[in-house]
């Protein structure tokens, strides 16, 4: 059996993913199973994993495809990175790829079937228990939502604090890229395929597209001249 290893990491927000928080402790743990057992760590993946993106892991992808490829072992700090997400966890086990992690070692593919069908399970109930609150609301002549609406000017404010929150997360070399290479003259189409290579995603965890680019230079990129789009 091969002794090559790939670790895989994963952080819940684009904050923690650019602060290091909690990867330390990931990569502390790996590089201790790493040392114990005597393996040779080949490749590291990090996952910056968002609210919208659950289900989409391209690092996770890349890290099996290593495996497959070299026989190397998928390392995981902690199974509960996994655990809770049941289509992460049947892609784990039908790609044949061998993993251990590090807090269960001797967790194997029988032990990640189980956690799945609790997963799953889990995520019915969570579903089944909120559509029966909502009915009973419902039958209680609760009206549900905000029958009010909204107040004047709050559907405005709610645009704004977007605008402000994506423009605060593009800043630093997303949008250095953006406006540099557009202003250079490159097309919309070009940028995202270099984002992209770059391994860089949009604020939702997606990969750039022309559209997109074009949203964000002539939304935040300075001396942007309408006329020249």
């Amino acid at each position: 059996m091969s002794n090559l290893a790939v670790a895989y990491y994963r952080v819940s927000t684009a904050k923690q993913g650019r602060s290091g928080l909690g990867l330390e402790a990931q990569k502390l743990t790996v590089e201790e199973l790493v040392k114990r057992e005597r393996l040779e760590l080949m490749a590291e993946y990090t996952e910056v994993e968002t609210a919208t993106g659950k289900r989409r892991r391209p690092e996770l992808a890349a890290a099996l495809k290593t495996c497959q490829e070299t026989g190397a072992t998928l390392l995981i700090a902690k199974l509960d990175r996994l655990a809770r997400n049941v289509h992460v966890l049947t892609g784990l086990m039908e790609s044949g790829v061998r993993f251990k992690a590090c807090d269960m070692p001797e967790a194997d593919s029988f032990t990640v079937h189980i956690l799945a069908a609790v997963a799953q399970r889990e995520a019915e109930l969570i579903s089944e228990r909120t559509r029966n609150a909502l009915a009973a609301a419902k039958a209680r002549g609760k009206r549900l939502g905000n029958p009010d609406g909204f107040r004047p000017g709050v559907q405005a404010l709610g645009v704004q604090a977007r605008q402000e929150a994506a423009k605060r997360h593009y800043q630093g070399i997303v949008l250095e890229h953006i406006c540099t290479l557009r202003d250079g003259g490159k097309s919309y189409r070009h940028i995202a395929q270099r984002l992209n290579t770059l391994g860089e995603r949009t604020r939702h965890g997606k990969d750039w597209s022309a559209a997109q680019v074009r949203r964000v230079y002539t939304s935040y990129c300075p001396g942007w001249d309408a006329k020249a789009v």
